[in-house]
């Protein structure tokens, strides 16, 4: 601009800044990171107490490991945490105990089969060939008979079953069985109607009969073959001992068993809501059944009065033999067996856990279930203790029964099994 002859010159404009947003920017970023910080935190806590906090900076070994029922064991998230503590995963393939003896385990660390004549058939087969193989006994637990209220009081009224008196009072949880009346009923393919079980308020047309799982991949069913055998025959004949008397006993006592379904369907079946009308009686085992009860009654804070158990008056006491193929599944083998806080969990979850010597340690799991408000079963009074057959009859029987090839052989023949 011009004035006469004089430039006017503006002055200068100051530029006005606006306050800076990046304080605004440092507190939102502020808002969204501690949330992410305190989280953080929070897991470095709980690593901190479970012990696992150096895990993500530990080699965490993954064991393969085959087994059946046992699984059980390995799957619960408190185990794995006590196991993370040790840097060990386990990966679980699932398989009847008679299915891990028989098939190739070359690929595992460890295998777990339910009881001991399936742990004595791969044991015996690695030594043959000279192969590491180390066996471990943790805990038991015995077969049962599972059932509902209205057929073990129909047992009761036909003079088949008796109360348990460490069933407690009210209701009876468990049950005594006699193995020999309840056979004969089978023999004289009586039917749940001829015994009452109307009066009860259920009209069941069916045999009685037990329901078990496939008596050639499965320890509990083999295990139930050796018992309703045993008991067939009386208890002063004992368990057979050459290959015709084992043949002959499996002919006899064929009909006396009913199996068919996988291991793992069979107690998944009797908790299933149709459980009742599909196998009203079924062969499983004694933690099973106890872990089931502890986890209902924590979540209802009430037992569940209606499904129950028979124990059997003469008994065969299932050993399952934790067996290690590597040096790294013996870690765990040792594991298993010695430490306290696995030792602990595994009475939780309804096993009768071993001492050194191979016998029940003590009252833990009494103690537990009366801790829970759960009635204690009793293994004392009249139950027989009863020998497994050995290895090689126990085959016979199996494959007969089953029609089912013998371990490593033709169906009927049993060579190069220990006796």
């Amino acid at each position: 601009m011009v004035i006469g002859e004089r430039p006017v010159i503006e002055e200068p404009r100051l530029a006005v800044r606006r306050p800076s947003s990046s304080l605004w920017s440092r507190r939102s970023l502020l808002i969204v990171l501690l949330p992410v910080l305190a989280a953080v935190l929070t897991g470095v806590a709980v690593l901190a107490v479970s012990g696992n906090i150096l895990l993500p900076f530990e080699r965490v070994v993954t064991l393969e490991g085959k087994m059946a029922s046992k699984r059980d064991f390995f799957e619960d998230e408190e185990v794995q945490r006590l196991l993370l503590k040790h840097h060990i995963r386990v990966h679980i393939t699932s398989s009847g105990s008679r299915e891990v003896a028989i098939g190739d385990v070359a690929s595992y660390d460890f295998v777990f089969p339910s009881g001991q004549p399936a742990g004595d058939l791969i044991t015996s087969q690695r030594a043959a060939k000279n192969e590491y193989v180390k066996v471990h006994r943790p805990f038991v637990s015995p077969i049962v008979l599972a059932t509902y209220r209205e057929y073990a009081e129909t047992l009761r009224a036909a003079g088949i079953a008796t109360p348990q008196h460490a069933s407690g009072k009210g209701r009876p949880l468990y049950y005594v069985l006699d193995m020999r009346k309840f056979l004969t009923s089978i023999d004289e393919k009586k039917r749940w109607n001829d015994i009452g079980i109307q009066n009860l308020g259920i009209t069941n047309a069916n045999r009685i009969l037990a329901q078990g799982p496939d008596v050639c991949g499965s320890n509990s069913a083999g295990t139930y073959l050796a018992l309703v055998a045993f008991t067939w025959h009386g208890e002063h004949d004992e368990v057979p001992d050459t290959d015709t008397e084992a043949d002959d006993r499996a002919r006899a006592i064929k009909h006396l068993l009913e199996q068919g379904l996988p291991a793992a369907d069979v107690f998944r079946t009797y908790l299933s809501p149709e459980g009742k009308g599909i196998a009203p009686v079924v062969v499983a085992y004694e933690h099973q059944y106890l872990t089931y009860q502890v986890q209902y009654q924590a979540e209802s804070k009430e037992l569940d009065s209606q499904r129950v158990l028979l124990y059997p008056d003469s008994q065969f006491v299932t050993q399952p033999q934790f067996i290690s193929l590597t040096r790294e599944g013996e870690r765990l083998g040792e594991l298993i067996t010695r430490d306290p806080e696995l030792r602990q969990r595994a009475m939780e979850l309804g096993f009768r856990i071993l001492d050194p010597s191979g016998e029940v340690a003590g009252d833990q799991l009494s103690r537990f279930l009366r801790q829970r408000h759960i009635p204690v079963p009793s293994m004392e009074g009249d139950n027989t203790r009863s020998s497994m057959p050995r290895l090689r009859f126990l085959e016979r029987m199996i494959s007969i029964v089953g029609d089912c090839p013998a371990a490593g052989t033709s169906a009927g023949t049993s060579p190069g099994l220990p006796e």
